[in-house]
């Protein structure tokens, strides 16, 4: 075969596997839909779009399920994506516990396990997590393509390829994660930064999917920061964005375990609330119990929310001169007290913005609460695998 007859047969391949993908990407966003509807949506051709629909249903992918509205003729055949096709198993690991979740490739919950983690060290956490893991993993109905990705989501700086530079809330420096769970799994792994996760469940389920200017803010034990910008997930160049929390917000403030002082999840945090409320006297309180207490108008309970949601705020008002967002979703621990934290959060940002309207930009408590980040990472889990297995399937492997 001369060589551009070669090069003719692999534009034609390349825009096939681009088009099956399209077909596929408009089934998952529209279903119920016709072929018809499709190649309306889509711009290819009946031909094309049916030749696509019979591939994708000989794979698993989609199925066809009833008939739809009829516009005249005979009623068309309707298309739905194959949920059950594959599973996928994502990981929120925090400092105090280990959430797992099994999804479907819709990204509905099938199941669930959380542990509580006593002891951080990369060998205690890595036994915790390989047995969550394993244990879901048992648990997975049998399926086409069975589970399709594993990803955890980390509260730490996290490269692209994966590898956990620093984790200063786990103690954790250059744990090669990643890596570690292929070696056991032999699946496709991704490890992201908890707050990119965030805010990326929170953009694909939750409170954001109608922005695309979106900050996510993890307010836990640290701060993490997601970030959306014009409808993609911002990562940096090598995928250090986001790291808020260690702005320095007091220039000769307290000492932070990343090394730096003065940084932001130090005065507005988990930890900042509970430290702040013993100062005031309420003692070995959790924030639920705390929120009771403000609930029930206790002066220093509201005090103690005063406080924090003013250094929320100053943080906040930082990234909005930076970013001019559309939306802020806080979540995390501390959004269990965004009703009581919001006044004083507002009230910051109304006495620091520069030029700046409040009602420009929308803030709000994250939709999908503790799965915000699960979710986030089963959304990158699906992505990942319809993309390399559309690709795969299209080169005939």
């Amino acid at each position: 075969m001369s060589g551009d007859m070669k090069g003719q047969t692999w534009n034609q391949h390349v825009v096939k596997k681009e088009n099956k993908t399209l077909v596929l990407q408009t089934i998952k966003e529209k279903a119920p839909i016709s072929r018809a509807s499709i190649a309306q949506v889509t711009g290819l051709n009946k031909g094309t779009v049916s030749s696509l629909v019979s591939e994708l249903i000989d794979e698993d992918f989609i199925h066809e399920s009833g008939t739809g509205e009829s516009s005249g003729g005979r009623r068309p055949v309707m298309l739905l994506l194959n949920e059950k096709a594959g599973f996928t198993i994502s990981v929120d690991l925090g400092v105090n516990k280990i959430l797992g979740v099994m999804t479907d490739i819709s990204g509905n919950r099938i199941m669930e396990k959380e542990i509580n983690v006593d002891d951080n060290s990369v060998y205690n956490v890595s036994d915790d997590l390989f047995s969550l893991i394993d244990h879901l993993k048992e648990q997975a109905p049998s399926s086409r393509y069975g589970i399709i990705g594993i990803g955890v989501a980390v509260p730490g700086v996290v490269t692209t390829e994966g590898e956990i530079l620093l984790a200063p809330n786990l103690g954790w420096k250059k744990v090669q994660l990643k890596d570690m769970l292929y070696e056991r799994y032999k699946l496709p792994i991704i490890v992201e930064n908890e707050a990119n996760a965030g805010a990326y469940g929170e953009f694909i389920y939750g409170a954001g999917q109608n922005s695309k200017e979106l900050i996510y803010i993890s307010a836990s034990i640290g701060i993490g920061v997601g970030l959306i910008l014009d409808g993609k997930l911002y990562k940096g160049l090598r995928g250090f964005s986001g790291e808020f929390g260690h702005m320095t917000i007091e220039k000769d403030g307290l000492a932070c375990r990343c090394g730096n002082r003065g940084c932001w999840e130090l005065y507005a945090s988990e930890n900042a609330l509970l430290e702040a409320s013993e100062q005031h006297g309420l003692k070995n309180h959790s924030i639920t119990d705390l929120v009771t207490k403000a609930e029930m108008r206790d002066t220093n309970a509201l005090k103690v929310f005063e406080q924090i949601g003013d250094y929320l705020g100053v943080g906040i008002t930082n990234i909005i001169h930076i970013f001019n967002p559309e939306q802020v979703i806080i979540g995390g621990s501390l959004a269990e007290g965004i009703p009581l934290l919001l006044p004083s959060i507002k009230k910051r940002i109304k006495q620091n913005a520069i030029g700046f309207n409040l009602d420009d930009v929308h803030l709000n408590e994250a939709n999908l609460n503790k799965y915000s980040v699960v979710l986030g990472i089963t959304a990158f889990n699906i992505e990942n695998f319809f993309r390399s297995t559309v690709k795969e399937v299209s080169n005939g492997v």
